[in-house]
């Protein structure tokens, strides 16, 4: 069974039934048996797809894909993982659809869902406004399965909002695993989350926040490191601080790059926007301020350029473990000298550890895929043994 067998015999060690008939919203919401069930039916599927064996588990079916932000990986990431498990995929575009004049978003959710299985949302522009958006969507749908006028109800998969980015983090994750050799070797490494500079401002804040919010599960020693002024949610910080006491890990906060690098095993420097200035910037444009908006982007523009050093560089990186620490990056990284004058990483660090950057990138597609699997099949073992015994050849006639 091209070794499906023995993800099989993993997900029957694991408790992971509240994965099915929910939604994927926030990565600390779910167990930490449910979390490896996730990365186990990824590695599973992606084995499938090595083998040129078939992942089909829909014979019809829609996924549908609401993005308010612009994305090229997690845009495909969704498609890919759409298509691998046999569902088509239609983008909800607001501005084509009856949303632009007046549609209530109850009315949307139930229109768009009568043939879908999925729905994959990225809202992470405001503070307070994405992760609630994919709830109250959820609970439009919820309620038309219960009225009758869906005979199924969609899962919504957080394609990333305002508080976690988890198809991303859990695919950075799933790279560590793989790099270090098994999620036995994480526990006691460090890895240093830190702001880096970028040119432009607004990044959102979800990335560091999943980063934390999910690597203290692995009783790893995270480190948060940014400038004064950049803070993110005291909520996430203390889902970190708990899952850090929970797992024997540790979760740490400075003013320092160079104290977080130090003797890190892996390194995640990244830009965000402080996060007083998000909430900032959601009630202007709540407010349609214009010219607030614009005199805002002028002082965060200035207030990022006090930070310039804040730089991943060769001499920095000479600092972590043995000067070998992974890097990471969830990409665009804003590349200094190439994509932009000065940015977030040196081009020859960048260069160094491309490939590999790829490569985190390729989990995501699996991770979503796994996502909906668990979330739509209450018995994957069965269907995971099914699709590995049919063996059909995935590219067709051969």
């Amino acid at each position: 069974m091209i070794g499906i067998d023995d993800f099989i015999k993993r997900l029957d060690g694991l408790d992971f039934g509240g994965l099915y008939g929910e939604d994927f919203l926030l990565t600390w919401e779910k167990s930490a048996d449910e979390i490896s069930a996730v990365f186990t039916v990824a590695d599973a599927l992606r084995r499938l797809r090595e083998n040129n064996l078939s992942a089909r588990v829909f014979q019809s079916g829609l996924g549908i894909s609401v993005f308010r932000d612009n994305s090229t990986r997690t845009r495909f990431s969704f498609t890919g993982a759409c298509n691998l498990l046999g569902l088509a995929v239609q983008d909800l575009d607001e501005g084509k659809s009856q949303i632009a004049h007046g549609e209530t978003l109850r009315e949307t959710a139930n229109m768009v869902s009568f043939m879908a299985d999925v729905i994959g949302i990225r809202d992470d522009m405001y503070i307070g406004k994405g992760n609630a958006y994919m709830r109250a969507l959820s609970q439009a749908v919820w309620e038309g399965n219960q009225e009758g006028i869906l005979e199924q109800r969609p899962m919504v998969v957080n394609l990333q909002c305002d508080i976690d980015h988890p198809t991303q983090t859990m695919a950075d994750m799933a790279h560590i695993i793989h790099h270090f050799g098994g999620v036995e070797n994480l526990k006691g490494r460090k890895i240093a989350m830190t702001w880096a500079y970028s040119p432009s401002y607004g990044k959102p804040l979800s990335v560091p926040q999943g980063v934390i919010g999910l690597m203290t599960r692995f009783g790893m020693e995270v480190a948060l490191a940014h400038p004064p002024g950049y803070g993110i949610m005291s909520s996430v910080e203390k889902v970190a601080e708990g899952n850090a006491a929970r797992y024997g890990g540790t979760f740490s906060k400075s003013l320092s790059m160079a104290e977080a690098f130090a003797d890190a095993d892996i390194v995640y420097p990244k830009s965000w926007a402080p996060y007083a200035a998000m909430e900032k910037r959601t009630d202007l444009y709540g407010n349609r301020d214009l010219e607030g908006i614009e005199k805002l982007e002028k002082e965060l523009l200035a207030q990022n350029g006090a930070h310039k050093d804040w730089e991943c560089t060769e001499d920095l990186m000479k600092t972590t473990r043995d000067g070998k620490a992974l890097y990471l990056h969830c990409l665009p990284a804003d590349i200094s000298g190439l994509s932009c004058k000065e940015g977030e990483v040196a081009a020859p660090v960048f260069e160094r550890y491309r490939s590999l950057l790829y490569k985190q990138a390729g989990y995501k597609p699996y991770i979503i895929a796994a996502m909906i699997f668990l979330g739509k099949f209450k018995h994957p073992q069965r269907i995971l043994a099914r699709l590995a015994e049919k063996g059909e050849c995935r590219l067709g006639w051969v």
